[in-house]
């Protein structure tokens, strides 16, 4: 009996821990079935480089929601950037935290004449044309990034959608925002030996971080997507979940069997 007890008890905790916010699940629907070209519909061969301008036009021209990083500069200018690192597509050195906006917009993006863009920039041009999955980039617990963001949106009519792998985003939008539809990104973090610490990749691989961030949806890698927290939050919760990276036909078929919202590269549109 005893045994029985204990079990049902950790159940609860842990239906508890991963339970997404129940409300405002309706305002999720616009979003249900969107095709977000991952950092724009970019194709670096062609000379249109991640998360350049020309990315987003092109997006907007095909009228694909738009998936966008960005980062804070540390003179305070959000930016729009994947990597930590300017290494892999700059060519050069130095963390975009580390770094001024006079710094950032000399750099090159991929060998091209396309230049690192403010997210003030890139709002201005999509102005509610399509809808926008903004991941926050936050690689310490410094949340200044996430007060500008929401500045920023506050002036902003049109569609999007906010989504981090790091929770104390979320934390901070459900404490500051609650209004944002926030996402709770992940995937099977516990093979990485990056920071942070095992324990926090563990939580928010299971979504066990959904007890303090309370996400509206969930966004999971694909290949990793076999996870029974997963399938509670989607299942049990009702939450809407989407998923990245697809790159073929056969990976968009199965997200569109499986979830609900679809993060493509090119070899994934239609």
């Amino acid at each position: 009996m005893w045994i029985l007890i204990l079990f049902l008890l950790f159940l609860l905790f842990y239906l508890c821990m991963i339970a997404p916010r129940m409300t405002k699940r309706s305002q999720m629907k616009p979003f249900l079935g969107t095709m977000w070209a991952h950092r724009g519909l970019h194709c670096v061969e062609k000379g249109v480089p991640e998360n350049s301008m020309a990315a987003f036009r092109l997006a907007v021209k095909e009228g694909y929601g738009i998936e966008l990083d960005i980062h804070l500069t540390r003179d305070g200018k959000v930016v729009v950037f994947h990597d930590d690192t300017l290494d892999r597509i700059c060519g050069k050195k130095g963390k975009i935290e580390d770094m001024d906006w006079e710094e950032l917009k000399q750099c090159y993006l991929s060998g091209t004449s396309e230049r690192i863009p403010l997210f003030s920039e890139v709002l201005t041009y999509i102005n509610g044309r399509v809808p926008l999955l903004i991941e926050v980039k936050q690689p310490t617990k410094d949340t200044h990034i996430c007060a500008k963001l929401a500045a920023l949106l506050d002036e902003y009519q049109g569609a999007y959608l906010v989504q981090s792998f790091n929770c104390l985003v979320l934390g901070w939008l459900r404490k500051n925002r609650p209004g944002i539809l926030r996402g709770q990104l992940s995937s099977d973090l516990v093979k990485s030996d990056k920071a942070p610490h095992y324990i926090l990749r563990f939580c928010v691989k299971y979504l066990l971080s959904n007890c303090y961030g309370k996400p509206d949806f969930v966004s999971y890698k694909l290949k990793d997507s076999h996870n029974i927290s997963l399938w509670l939050v989607q299942h049990l919760f009702g939450a809407p979940v989407a998923v990245w990276t697809l790159r073929t036909e056969d990976e968009l078929r199965e997200a569109q069997r499986r979830f609900d919202m679809y993060i493509f590269e090119r070899g994934g549109a239609k």
